[in-house]
Parts: C-alpha cells; sequence; structure tokens
C-alpha cells in the first residue's frame, strides 16, 4: 500500500533507518578482529567472530520476510533497533569478563543480536520504501537503501576506531545502545503500512525464482566479505597502518557509483548492468590481492566497492519483477540471505586460507568468486524471461 508522502520524504524514512542500524553494523569492524587477537585467539577465531553477526542475519531472514508480508515493515524494524540494544548490553558485558573464552562467547552473542537487528531492518527498510514509492521506483529506493548502508559503514569503520580509543569495549557498547535508541525515536511516530491481503506465494516458489539470481549475488558478495573480514589483519601484516582507510574508500566508492548509474539498470537493464559491474569489482580485488603498498590496496578497495554496488539493485530488480507484490517482503528477504550465506562462509574460509597461505591469498579467492559470479550473470542473459 502507498502513502500521500512525497518520494523524498519516504527515501529519507526508508533509509535513514538503514543508515542507524548499519552505522551500528560498522562500528566493530575495525576494531574486533584486533580485540580477538589481543585475547589469544588465531584469525580463524577472528573471521568466526565477524561472521557471527552472518550467522544470525541468515537465521532471521527466514521469518523477516514473512512478517512484513503479514504485518508491514515498520514492526520488524522496531524489533530490530531493540536487538540493537541488547548488542550494546552484551558488548559492555564481555568488558567484565575476564576468561577468554567467555568474554569470546559473550562478544559472540552481541554479534548474533546485531546481526538480527542488521536483517530486520534492512530488508524492512527497503521493502516500506517500494510499497510507498511503487514497483516502478525499486531500483530507486533499492539504490539509495544501499548508498545509505554503505556510508554508515564508511562512516562507522573510521568511527569504530575513534571511539574504541577513546574507551575501548565500554565506548562500543554505549554507542551501539545510543544508536538503537535512536533508531527506535525516527521510527516509533511513523504510521505502520501492510501490503494487500491476497494469496501470498509459498516459501518454496519464491526461492525458486529467487535462486539464479541470489546465487550470483552470494559470489559477488565474497569480496565485501573478505575486505570487512580482514583487511585491517591483511594489513597488520604488512605492516601497513590505518586499515580503516580502505573499508572508507570501499564505501565512499560504493555511494559514488550508486549516485552516477542509479538510472542505468532502467535503460540498459538488470543483466546487462550486473555483467559490467561485476567485471569492475574483480579488477578490485585482483589490484587487492597483489598490491605492494597501502596506498595501491586502498585503491583497490575503492574499484571493488565501486563495481560491488550495482550488483544487488542490477539483480534485485529483477527479482521484484518475477513475483507478485503480496510476496515481495519475502522475495527481497531471500535475495538477502544469499548476501549474508556469502559472508557467513566467507569469514572462517578466508581465515583458513590466510593462515596457511599468505592474508593476500583471500582476495585473490573473492575474485574467483566474482569471475563465477560474472559466468552466471552470462548465463542467466540466455535464459527467457519468466511470466507470473
Amino acid at each position: 500500500m502507498m502513502t500521500q508522502d512525497s518520494p523524498a520524504r519516504s527515501i529519507f524514512l526508508c533509509a535513514g533507518c538503514t543508515a542507524l542500524a548499519y552505522f551500528a553494523v560498522g562500528l566493530p569492524l575495525a576494531v574486533l578482529p584486533g580485540w580477538a587477537l589481543k585475547l589469544g585467539f588465531g584469525p580463524v577465531m577472528a573471521g568466526f567472530l565477524i561472521s557471527a553477526q552472518y550467522v544470525a542475519t541468515v537465521l532471521s531472514r527466514i521469518v523477516v520476510g514473512p512478517m512484513i508480508d503479514r504485518s508491514g515493515p515498520r514492526r520488524a524494524i522496531v524489533l530490530g533497533f531493540v536487538c540493537c540494544l541488547g548488542a550494546g548490553t552484551t558488548t559492555i558485558a564481555a568488558l567484565w569478563i575476564t576468561a577468554p573464552m567467555a568474554a569470546m562467547a559473550v562478544m559472540m552473542a552481541s554479534r548474533i543480536l546485531l546481526g538480527f537487528s542488521e536483517s530486520l531492518v534492512s530488508t524492512s527498510a527497503m521493502a516500506w520504501g517500494i510499497m510507498r514509492l511503487g514497483a516502478r521506483q525499486s531500483a530507486r529506493m533499492i539504490s539509495w537503501n544501499g548508498i545509505a548502508t554503505y556510508a554508515a559503514i564508511a562512516g562507522g569503520a573510521p568511527a569504530g576506531v575513534w571511539i574504541f580509543g577513546l574507551g575501548g569495549v565500554m565506548a562500543l557498547g554505549i554507542a551501539l545502545l545510543l544508536l538503537g535508541a535512536g533508531g527506535l525515536a525516527f521510527v516509533w511516530p511513523q504510521p505502520a503500512a501492510r501490503v494487500p491481503a491476497a494469496r501470498r506465494w509459498p516459501m518454496r516458489t519464491v526461492f525458486g525464482a529467487v535462486l539464479p539470481f541470489g546465487a550470483a549475488l552470494a559470489m559477488a558478495t565474497v569480496g565485501f566479505g573478505v575486505i570487512t573480514s580482514f583487511v585491517t589483519l591483511y594489513f597488520n601484516a604488512f605492516g601497513w597502518g590505518d586499515a580503516w582507510m580502505a573499508l572508507t574508500a570501499f564505501g565512499c566508492a560504493f555511494i559514488v557509483s550508486r549516485l552516477l548509474f542509479v538510472r542505468s539498470v532502467a535503460r540498459h537493464g538488470g543483466l546487462p548492468v550486473s555483467a559490467v559491474f561485476i567485471a569492475i569489482e574483480l579488477a578490485g580485488l585482483a589490484i587487492m590481492a597483489s598490491a605492494p603498498s597501502a596506498h595501491l590496496a586502498i585503491a583497490g578497495a575503492a574499484v571493488t566497492g565501486f563495481g560491488f554496488a550495482m550488483v544487488f539493485p542490477a539483480l534485485g530488480v529483477l527479482v521484484i519483477e518475477r513475483v507478485p507484490e503480496q510476496s515481495r517482503g519475502t522475495a527481497l528477504s531471500t535475495f538477502a540471505l544469499f548476501i549474508d550465506v556469502a559472508l557467513c562462509l566467507t569469514g572462517p574460509l578466508a581465515g583458513a586460507l590466510a593462515q596457511h597461505a599468505t592474508y593476500a591469498a583471500p582476495f585473490g579467492g573473492a575474485a574467483i568468486g566474482a569471475g563465477l559470479a560474472l559466468g552466471m550473470v552470462a548465463l542467466l542473459m540466455l535464459r527467457p524471461k519468466p511470466a507470473l
């Protein structure tokens, strides 16, 4: 159901919710791997700590989509910011535990709660925007939602370093509490919205429609997962400082790409656009895998972000076109699930690769993943579009 609000108001409301959620996601990214190493854990456990968030996001996607389709997105967003409050509380609790394994377990709980928050807020905000603007504006809404996502991550990573430097784990936990409370204050006054009460596709039918596009998205997401999980340890291994600059470069390039090419999907089609930008992402990952200096690694992260930016909206519009309106919440949640699965598996697998090779090796593996995604998109171009 659409409201009478202007497009600008709808975009601001929905992207604002996403920005708050992902600023919270960005805060720990550049500091938690180092925190894990100081406790005496290795790179594999550091990868698991980052990936714990994505495990929770994967599990919650199963219920978020149907919740949006039945009850509207506002309820899920409220619950998501409550989970952010819980993440802040458990982060602070980890400070008071002296046993390393117990402290790691509590911090894992914080990551899981933050994963629930991410899933509940991000998918619901995107669905809310599409409800308000209509399906024809889905590429626009997905793009702005993504801009909010990566702008928040780009700002959250250096902010997390700064906050951690001020007060360590305590300051990080307080920041998460404030973001959860701010999100609730932002969304609570907003009226609820519901999709039309009509028969919805069963989950297996939605999954089948989403699968080919989600598989390509998952392979393209590996690069993002490697950068968020291991760029800090990668820089440290070579004695480079300011690893947060790679995360910020990724996010800034992502935003520029979305701003410049937001209308390209409508003009050229989702598959051609996704093919071009996956190829750009592949080039950026290859640069990172072979970078001889921090400056070139940061440039590679920027190229990767520029390419990865348009993959989700280009393929996501095709997903929206292939499901009825009353099942779009489930479709969006299922589509995003492929990102979460990729991120969940990337952390520990890349950690194992780094442990047995070098910290540059995961970026080479991610480039191979981008190559597989490009091949999947090429195959999809050969398939006819099915009718609803």
